[in-house]
């Protein structure tokens, strides 16, 4: 279902962007490459302080490559579905209006993303029109009835991870490049240092972002060895496996000798 939301949720007019939280970074030196003299290279302490951890906020949007993102030092609920909710809001205040459908159909273009679910989240009674897929991990705190019917009610589907599943959210990809740039090599004395380094990271970033494509070419090239068939000589026919090729004398070599 998140496959088919990467690779069909765009064409058919629903913008879909990924959630997740990144972190803890702990106020230490974050080993990691840089430029440096020959001869001279960085050194960091073998003694630090700890100050406390920072986590990011993360929304991206593959499709263009625009992330949003907020530090914080902590995310319960009570942080993380009041940003949520704001950031989903400015979104959705920035996309076109939806186009004109009959009540009735609507519920049809929010079954299409439960297909195949065996737990479905329980769709309101009265639902607007659907005009974003979220991906985000099955975290408890995602679930709750209060975050799912507001963003129900804000057209919004999430779409969860199975369990092991983490690698179906493309944030994970970017938090890594994000983390490396803003981090590595670096050692932040305060968790304030941390969070101005990863949200001037994200903002380096979206100045030119780059989109991220599902499977890319590594998934094309696995799919064409999946359908990749042998043919066989004198028609058209085709099979699965290569047949082994017998070594040695030919029949007609055999009976000759």
């Amino acid at each position: 279902m998140i496959e088919d939301a990467y690779r069909l949720g765009e064409a058919m007019g629903l913008p879909v962007w990924c959630a997740d939280q990144t972190g803890p970074y702990q106020t230490m030196p974050h080993p990691g490459r840089s430029w440096r003299p020959e001869g001279d290279p960085v050194r960091q302490l073998h003694e630090y302080l700890r100050g406390g951890t920072a986590k990011a906020l993360t929304l991206f949007h593959p499709a263009d490559g625009r992330v949003r993102l907020q530090g914080v030092t902590s995310c319960p609920n009570s942080v993380l579905h009041p940003w949520l909710k704001r950031e989903l809001a400015a979104i959705l205040a920035g996309l076109p209006d939806p186009p004109g459908e009959p009540v009735a159909g609507r519920r049809a273009a929010w079954d299409r993303w439960q297909e195949g679910l065996s737990i479905k989240p329980t769709l309101l009674s009265e639902l607007p029109p659907l005009r974003i897929l979220l991906v985000l991990d099955n975290l408890a705190g995602h679930k709750t009835p209060e975050l799912v019917c507001w963003l129900f009610a804000h057209g919004v589907m999430p779409l969860y991870t199975p369990v092991g599943g983490s690698w179906l959210d493309m944030v994970e990809s970017l938090q890594g490049i994000l983390k490396r740039r803003a981090l590595d090599g670096r050692h932040p004395e305060s968790t304030g240092l941390i969070i101005s380094w990863l949200e001037a990271t994200a903002s380096h970033w979206n100045s030119s972002p780059t989109p991220f494509v599902w499977g890319g070419e590594r998934a094309a090239r696995r799919r064409r060895q999946r359908e990749r068939r042998h043919r066989l000589g004198g028609s058209g026919a085709c099979t699965r496996l290569p047949l082994p090729r017998r070594c040695g004398a030919s029949y007609g070599h055999a009976q000759a000798k």
